[in-house]
């Protein structure tokens, strides 16, 4: 049941993401929700979520020092 429960709010994620594309809105932190949800059954989905993490880290620092 909880299983299935957290596949359904991932995918609810996906699609409120999906959504959040093409009307403005925050698709990148429902997307990384539905990631994360993924990520409690899924280890594939936990690498993804880890590398995501990093690019957005990376992504923050260049942005910092950019913006200094």
């Amino acid at each position: 049941m909880k299983k299935t429960l957290l596949n359904l709010a991932a995918v609810m994620c996906a699609l409120l993401a999906l959504v959040f594309i093409v009307v403005p809105g925050p698709s990148v932190i429902f997307l990384l929700g539905g990631l994360l949800c993924l990520s409690v059954n899924y280890p594939r989905a936990r690498n993804w979520l880890r590398k995501i993490q990093i690019a957005f880290k990376n992504m923050c620092v260049k942005l910092d020092r950019r913006l200094r």
